[in-house]
């Protein structure tokens, strides 16, 4: 039975120890999308939410306006200020 590293992984990165007892492993064929630690960057900036440090000077609008522009990407918004 092959283990799936995802789980292990973000076990090992919270600092979490945990048994796993895996009844099954899943089979999907990769027609239908993929694994979540084998997306293509393409896929993960196009379907992901950036946290963004936005330093005092540009609104949020032209922030926003930049990703689209860097990223290359037709939406790209923000959830309220980024102001403090």
């Amino acid at each position: 039975m092959q283990i799936y590293g995802f789980i292990y992984k973000i076990d090992s990165f919270c600092n979490y120890s945990n048994s796993w007892i895996i009844l099954q492993d899943s089979y999907t064929d990769e027609k239908y999308g993929y694994f979540a630690d084998k997306r293509p960057i393409e896929v993960l900036i196009k379907n992901s939410i950036i946290n963004v440090d936005k330093p005092p000077g540009p609104t949020s609008h032209e922030v926003a306006f930049w990703i689209k522009q860097m990223f290359k990407v037709s939406k790209a918004g923000h959830g309220g200020t980024l102001e403090l």
